[in-house]
């Protein structure tokens, strides 16, 4: 795409002088992005993948052991498959960053290996995305054009040439699975605005664009209140909605332990009309309790809802009542359009099952059941969350949300918002599943 703005032109002449990717960055990346594998038999003979020597395994050798070894030859660590596949291909990315004429610049390389049983492995490394971050915290992409096939992510025009693109999602995601070059430079105005080196799990660009461009995540770095940081950077709305309620807590020296859950009550507050600035409100001394008592408002103020519904059934013409059922379907559409893509996904350990929660009622039931805020605070309306329910023979044991971007679980909780003793397990097999999360994304 031509530059339009005198931004993008800036950013498509700073391009053209960029280095090329070092030979020590590629090589970092070939070591440490990719899965190293020694192919052995059934006869015990191992062939390493990355230089092709062969060698044979037995007692008092370098490759006793299912979980990995040595190879005598190149010295690489690699993990062990017992397979007679002849070839492995991989596919991942990496990120340099670095600054260049007064940006913050994230670069983003797709790296390919090519492995043949006995055969040094062929590696590949095409720079796929530039990700340009002004000093007021603007960010104007560049990339390579992308296939046709939308649905498969790496289908990158490898021929055709760097420039300024339209804002795509894909972009956001590359950078989400790539691993980070060790050695940065960032600009002065990140230094100054708190940024110490650490990314504290956050992805670089919306980190840098927070810090340069928002004065709510600059304050929050600077006093070192990570989780708080990380909680307002992925929930913008959240911030600019409570922020002042927010500093009026903390002006109060409030503890807040869960600023989530904290959050999650202001906006059943605000659902009950009640004022967010009253200290008194915001600031409560059991905070559990008063949550639980919000919540349980909110589940009445539900019923009262149901109820008078039903009343107006009897009532009113049957006009207007069609036409409050299509609110209501619509309602019901608008989840099913957002969430439809996940709907059947089943994950389990043969003891605990995980389902997605598959309509509004079913958030309502959990929210009920557990005695949590899962639908009091609207969470069948969050774009990027997905709600699912970890259960044992039907009986719901925890209620799991998992975040769209990086398909992790963010919280996980059990009745009245505390863990069980299957809080662990249940963690460790969303996050060990979280595959099955991005395909359904991916492939809708």
């Amino acid at each position: 795409m031509k530059p339009k703005t005198a931004l993008q032109k800036q950013v498509a002449k700073a391009s053209a002088t960029l280095r090329p990717l070092s030979y020590s960055q590629k090589e970092w990346a070939y070591n440490h992005c990719f899965e190293h594998i020694a192919y052995r038999t059934k006869s015990g003979t191992i062939t390493c993948s990355d230089c092709g020597h062969v060698w044979k395994s037995g007692k008092g050798t370098l490759c006793d052991t299912i979980a990995g070894c040595k190879c005598p030859n190149c010295g690489k660590e690699l993990q062990v498959k017992d397979t007679l596949k002849r070839k492995y291909g991989q596919t991942s990315y990496f990120s340099v960053i670095t600054t260049h004429n007064g940006f913050q610049v994230i670069r983003v390389a797709q790296i390919k290996s090519e492995s043949l049983k006995g055969k040094p492995a062929k590696y590949y490394c095409n720079e796929v995305v530039q990700r340009w971050i002004s000093a007021n915290g603007k960010v104007t992409d560049m990339a390579l054009l992308r296939g046709f096939n939308f649905c498969y992510c790496d289908v990158w025009s490898l021929f055709s040439d760097m420039e300024i693109r339209p804002h795509n999602s894909l972009y956001d995601d590359v950078c989400v699975w790539s691993k980070v070059y060790p050695k940065m430079s960032v600009l002065p105005q990140l230094r100054r605005n708190g940024f110490k080196g650490d990314f504290y799990g956050v992805t670089p660009v919306s980190l840098f664009k927070g810090l340069l461009s928002d004065p709510k995540i600059e304050t929050l770095m600077k006093e070192g209140n990570i989780e708080e940081m990380r909680y307002f950077l992925s929930n913008p709305d959240t911030a600019d909605e409570l922020w002042a309620s927010y500093i009026i807590a903390r002006r109060h020296h409030y503890c807040i332990n869960n600023l989530r859950m904290w959050c999650d009550y202001l906006k059943m507050l605000k659902n009950l009309g009640q004022d967010l600035r009253n200290p008194k409100n915001i600031c409560p001394d059991d905070f559990i309790k008063a949550h639980d008592e919000v919540n349980r408002r909110i589940d009445a103020k539900r019923e009262k809802e149901r109820a008078e519904l039903e009343r107006r059934y009897e009532r009113e013409r049957r006009e207007r009542e069609q036409q409050r059922l299509l609110r209501e379907k619509q309602k019901e559409q608008d989840f099913i359009n957002q969430k439809s893509k996940f709907f059947g996904l089943v994950i389990s350990d043969n003891e605990i099952t995980v389902k997605v929660l598959e309509s509004i009622e079913e958030y309502y039931e959990e929210g009920k059941t557990q005695n949590i805020c899962v639908f009091g605070s609207s969470y069948y309306t969050k774009a990027n969350s997905l709600i699912l329910s970890a259960r044992i023979d039907g009986r719901i044991i925890e209620t799991v949300e998992v975040d769209l971007h990086t398909f992790q679980v963010v919280q996980c909780h059990g009745k009245n918002n505390k863990d069980t003793d299957y809080h662990e397990r249940i963690v460790n097999l969303v996050n060990a599943n979280a595959k099955k999360i991005r395909e359904r994304m991916m492939t809708a």
